[in-house]
């Protein structure tokens, strides 16, 4: 059998953005998370808004220029079939 196979555990720190901090073990000393069962609106019953990063913000963005190139083709397409 192969010696020193498994990977060293040890005593790590899970910590949330809330402050929440949790402990178990891993192969890491540390893990920071955004968000856990104490701030999940699924486990605390509330509706809260999350957007990590402004995601939300560059999805749309990212809409409204998909968005605008659709109509600039089909303006186009239409043009053409004008003439």
């Amino acid at each position: 059998m192969k010696t020193d196979l498994h990977p060293n555990y040890q005593d790590a720190e899970i910590r949330c953005a809330c402050g929440n901090v949790i402990q178990t073990r891993s192969t890491r000393k540390s893990v920071l998370i955004g968000i856990c069962n104490l701030c999940h609106p699924f486990y605390t019953g509330t509706q809260k808004f999350v957007d990590t990063a402004g995601r939300v913000d560059k999805f749309q963005q990212r809409l409204i220029k998909t968005q605008a190139a659709q109509a600039a083709a089909a303006a186009t397409k239409s043009a053409k079939k004008k003439k």
